[in-house]
């Protein structure tokens, strides 16, 4: 599934990701076990609310590295083919 981060469009970081969820532009949301509860909580529910998947991946560092990125990452979303 991480190999979807390497293929796809993606968006990165909190308010990106509820951002384009909000508009019903993501096919999966990847969350990091390690991220702060308390900013992720929100983002969960409205994924399942829009019916998103949500994937776990173990730590934010694994995150960021599988998106390309050279920061740790707390929330990845993957966008659909437009």
């Amino acid at each position: 599934m991480l190999e979807l981060l390497k293929r796809k469009e993606k968006v990165v970081g909190i308010k990106q990701t509820k951002k384009a969820a909000e508009l019903g532009r993501l096919e999966a949301v990847f969350i990091a076990h390690d991220a702060d509860l308390r900013v992720v909580t929100q983002l969960r529910q409205l994924c399942e609310e829009k019916q998103i998947p949500v994937y776990g991946i173990e730590s934010m560092k694994q995150l960021g590295k599988a998106a390309g990125i050279d920061v740790n990452a707390s929330v990845v979303g993957i966008e659909k083919n437009q």
